[in-house]
């Protein structure tokens, strides 16, 4: 059975979805959480569904020595930034070489990089008027959201949606297709 890891610095809603998918869906496990907020709600989601939860700062994150103990020996074969604000540690990307995914709450190359994710990324796409937006799942680099596209889903955006809407929008083409992007992914270098 593949092992993955999620990293995430918010609520965890996503990383929730993950994990109640592949306890149906036998083809992986969720076997860490890590994040570098320690108020963090997804460590309580973790803790909830007996997951192992790993907090950390920008100093550990950055020493290999750090992830070897804390990562490397959970064996893991893809990790999954769900809502991660950090830029993910070179030494780690060469590590997991095409094995670390992004889900970025619009369809990039639009609002993204440094700064945008969230509330930012909402706003932003409401102040633009478009007609448009949606989710992008990409391979992590050494840049912010440059990665190779996975897979997008589109939702339209009305003329009257607040950047709440949209983000009510972005949310659930999140639930909806992120857990099954991960499957394939995981059967892909199965």
């Amino acid at each position: 059975m593949k092992r993955i890891a999620i990293f995430a610095s918010g609520s965890g809603s996503n990383a929730e979805n993950i994990i109640k998918y592949f306890r149906t869906n036998k083809s992986a496990d969720v076997v860490l959480i890590l994040s570098n907020s320690p108020d963090a709600f997804v460590l309580n989601r973790a803790s909830r569904l007996n997951i192992k939860s790993i907090v950390f700062n920008k100093q550990q994150i950055n020493n290999p020595d750090w992830a070897r103990t804390n990562l490397l020996n959970y064996n893991i074969d893809l990790i999954v930034l769900a809502g991660y604000l950090w830029k993910f540690p070179t030494y780690l990307l060469k590590k997991y070489q095409n094995k670390v995914i992004n889900l970025h709450p619009s369809l990039l190359p639009k609002y993204g990089g440094k700064g945008m994710y969230g509330t930012n990324v909402h706003k932003a796409v409401v102040l633009n008027n478009e007609v448009e937006s949606g989710i992008t799942i990409h391979y992590v680099n050494e840049h912010y959201d440059q990665g190779a596209i996975i897979f997008q889903a589109k939702c339209q955006i009305l003329e009257s949606d607040t950047f709440k809407d949209v983000a009510d929008k972005i949310r659930k083409l999140e639930l909806h297709h992120l857990p099954a992007v991960v499957s394939k992914i995981i059967y892909k270098y199965g």
